[in-house]
């Protein structure tokens, strides 16, 4: 097959289909974490939305986040990027604002795939959500993600009582190294938690982008499927860079 070696001009890099909006962070980010390139066998490229604290979204809920996400989704456009996601499952509370900004599919958080993940079960069955912030987890997220508990049954179980997981986050100048086995054991507790406080729950969805690298352990912890944003990622991905199949006879 001849293949077309025609390529545009026009921009300063080529060859990441997927961009990455990235909160104001230092923390640590392993492999399997959003912000930590090797998580992906494909290229992506980052953006850092200046001033973006963690505490000014999730916590606070700064309306005035809005509109620098919105420049930061126009700037991956501008660089050639096929499909932008985002570093926080929170920023779901501007999903169609920033969709509506770019001419690029925008998938904001993996509560998008919890629909989705519903059609997979049984009507007697739950989606259970492992998420960064319980409290802070509102019914504005679920709708900015396209669906509302009423539409879809849940149960929610959060990691903000951690002794590592948030503090590690939030203040990564007293972290400046993390033994990234304790911070999955703790995990590993939550998620227990959740399918004991809910057995009906069918899958887990992990709300938080920092949560993929510890969905194995996960798994194997509660024996139910586990969607994140990575596997979001990966999807959308091979959904903007379709593979070309060629047969033989």
């Amino acid at each position: 097959m001849k293949r077309d070696r025609k390529y545009r001009a026009g921009y300063n890099v080529y060859g990441q289909a997927i961009g990455i909006l990235m909160l104001d962070t230092t923390f640590a980010r392993p492999p399997g974490d959003i912000g930590n390139a090797t998580t992906f066998d494909f290229p992506v490229l980052y953006r850092t939305v200046e001033g973006a604290e963690w505490s000014r979204l999730i916590a606070e809920r700064d309306p005035t986040l809005l509109e620098p996400f919105v420049e930061g989704a126009r700037a991956l456009e501008r660089a050639g990027v096929k499909a932008i996601t985002t570093s926080c499952g929170f920023l779901a509370r501007f999903q169609r604002q920033m969709a509506e900004a770019v001419a690029v599919p925008v998938f904001s958080s993996a509560l998008m795939l919890v629909p989705m993940v519903y059609q997979m079960l049984k009507r007697d069955q739950r989606v259970g959500i492992l998420t960064a912030n319980g409290p802070e987890l509102r019914e504005e997220h679920f709708r900015g993600a396209g669906w509302s508990s009423d539409e879809v049954p849940i149960h929610v179980t959060g990691l903000e009582e951690g002794e590592l997981f948030g503090p590690s986050q939030h203040e990564p100048e007293l972290y400046p190294e993390i033994d990234f086995a304790l911070v999955e054991q703790e995990v590993v507790r939550a998620a227990r938690r959740l399918v004991d406080e809910a057995p009906d729950v069918g899958a887990i969805v992990l709300e938080c982008t920092n949560l993929p690298q510890h969905a194995a352990a996960i798994q194997r912890a509660t024996g139910r499927p586990v969607f994140d944003i990575v596997s979001l990622i990966k999807m959308v991905h091979s959904c903007v860079v379709q593979r070309e199949y060629v047969g033989y006879q």
